[in-house]
């Protein structure tokens, strides 16, 4: 599924984006000055919030997306519906691959909401359409 929703974005998307907006405000982005914020709701409707924090040892950085799962994992939620990234720069931002992965370990059926507030754009994609064929869960069978 694949859409460029810029005016039919229901109230819960439209509420996902805004948090992911104030969270990019937090976005340490001292080296790239690309700052991203994101915020992945759960199954039981809370939301969470990341940025992304750089680090000068440029593969020591996170990514927003990783932060927001990472700190709702962190209190046990297990279970995740969608997720909106909001991101400048000339295009929407996809989520790297590191990120499409653990949201796929997480979420294989999130709903990922894209959003530029520089071009008002906002794409809806699932992550099925960014990350196909995905490494998962049953592809770590143990060897005989």
């Amino acid at each position: 599924m694949y859409s460029d929703k810029q005016n039919a974005l229901s109230s819960d998307q439209e509420a996902l984006i805004k948090a992911a907006g104030e969270a990019r405000r937090n976005a340490a982005a001292i080296y790239s000055h690309f700052r991203v914020g994101a915020a992945i709701e759960d199954a039981d409707g809370r939301v969470w919030t990341g940025c992304n924090v750089e680090s000068s040892s440029y593969g020591l950085s996170c990514c927003a997306e990783r932060v927001a799962l990472f700190k709702a994992v962190s209190e046990g939620v297990r279970s995740f519906t969608r997720i909106a990234i909001v991101a400048g720069g000339p295009n929407v931002a996809t989520p790297c691959g590191a990120c499409r992965q653990v949201l796929h370990d997480y979420a294989p059926d999130l709903e990922i909401i894209l959003h530029n507030p520089k071009t008002h754009v906002t794409r809806v994609h699932t992550l099925q359409d960014l990350i196909p064929h995905a490494f998962g869960d049953s592809d770590l069978e143990e060897e005989e």
